[in-house]
């Protein structure tokens, strides 16, 4: 069976979102492959020269560069599909957006629907897209995978499909399950506060960065004894509408104890989760919350709010405030760093551990194949 594939979210170095699920997902289904000895044949289409850190070519697996770039879903990767010979018998899509004008068969990924939920905190380009592409997407193709149970009951809501061809695929933890040892090239590299909480997200409005920040300047001012040496790290690189974002720690008083550390790399972010007094992600919609699986994979207390994905990803692991509560979310934050020596503190931290056992990308690759080869199946009757 030939198994084409996009790459484009995948081929880019500083991932997060779709991107680091589409990397994660092309590198283990690779792995899955090489352990077979009936493989499929696989084509990844790529705008650029494909990464160091991308599965590597072999006689199964190969990978090809076009253009041009822009208008990717339109243009080249259609082309490229319609004149590849032989056909592919089911192209992939880890993103919400299919190939237009192609008649192989389509399976895509949704990661959520949160454009719909809250179309004022996107751009009127993006939201568009969002908007007309995901829906043409939705309809058109003959599997979607996305990544919570709450995401899928949206899907299903918003655009009446057949239930059978959503499938809940979870993403899992990415990064090794160990902290530098040597904490000075971490610390010369991020500047390590002695004392600090956690957010790890791109900066955009969903994630509720200025209510936590706000939330943050209540805790210095209310608990000025306790938290005098504490400081807010926020990782993630800038998305869109950041401005009142970055504004926010002066507009709150706090300027000096918050700290945007921008794209982070993984092989850096344990030692983050491991050292933070708690990680703390109040956000207004989620479609699944990886960082919230990280934290709780190196044992971070986790404050995250009681909407949409974040019960179901986090279970009894979490300290749940509501969203749109300044107050709420300092007083979760609070009643986290003072518990963490606690047995309630202790119990949540060991659930957040049994939570991550659910949840992996070998698990989410295998399912993915699977219905990638009973679409393909189908199409070559």
């Amino acid at each position: 069976m030939i198994i084409a594939i996009d790459g484009y979210e995948a081929n880019f170095a500083s991932r997060v979102g779709i991107g680091r699920y589409a990397f994660e997902i092309l590198k283990h289904i690779y792995q899955i492959e090489e352990k077979r000895t009936d493989r499929n044949e696989y084509r990844i289409y790529v705008p650029s020269i494909p990464l160091s850190d991308l599965p590597k070519e072999t006689s199964w697996w190969k990978y090809r560069v076009i253009s041009p770039r822009k208008f990717w879903t339109f243009i080249a990767f259609p082309l490229a599909l319609s004149s590849d010979t032989p056909k592919a018998h089911v192209v992939f899509s880890p993103t919400h957006y299919a190939p237009r004008f192609v008649s192989i068969p389509k399976v895509i990924s949704i990661m959520d629907l949160s454009y719909l939920r809250y179309p004022k905190l996107f751009r009127p380009k993006d939201l568009f897209k969002l908007t007309q592409w995901t829906k043409y997407s939705a309809v058109s193709a003959k599997a979607i995978c996305t990544i919570s149970g709450f995401s899928r009951h949206d899907i299903l809501h918003e655009y009446r499909v057949d239930p059978s061809k959503v499938v809940v695929t979870y993403p899992g933890v990415g990064m090794e399950l160990k902290v530098k040892s040597e904490k000075s090239k971490v610390s010369d590299t991020y500047i390590f506060p002695p004392r600090y909480i956690l957010s790890v997200g791109t900066l955009q409005p969903r994630k509720n960065y200025v209510r936590l920040i706000e939330a943050f300047s209540l805790l210095k001012s209310n608990h000025s004894t306790e938290y005098k040496d504490v400081e807010l790290v926020i990782v993630g690189k800038k998305g869109w509408l950041y401005d009142e974002i970055l504004k926010s720690p002066k507009k709150f008083g706090v300027e000096s104890s918050v700290r945007f550390l921008d794209f982070v790399d993984d092989h850096d972010l344990p030692a983050l989760y491991k050292k933070a007094l708690c990680f703390a992600l109040p956000s207004l919609y989620e479609g699944f919350g990886l960082p919230v699986l990280e934290a709780m994979a190196y044992s971070c207390p986790v404050v995250i709010s009681n909407v949409s994905s974040l019960p179901e990803i986090a279970g009894n692991a979490g300290v749940y405030v509501e969203a749109e509560n300044v107050q709420s979310i300092a007083d979760g934050i609070h009643k986290t760093i003072l518990e963490i020596q606690s047995a309630e503190g202790k119990k949540r931290i060991k659930a957040g551990l049994e939570q991550v056992k659910k949840f992996s990308w070998e698990n989410a690759a295998k399912k993915t194949l699977e219905i990638l080869e009973k679409v393909g199946q189908k199409g070559a009757k």
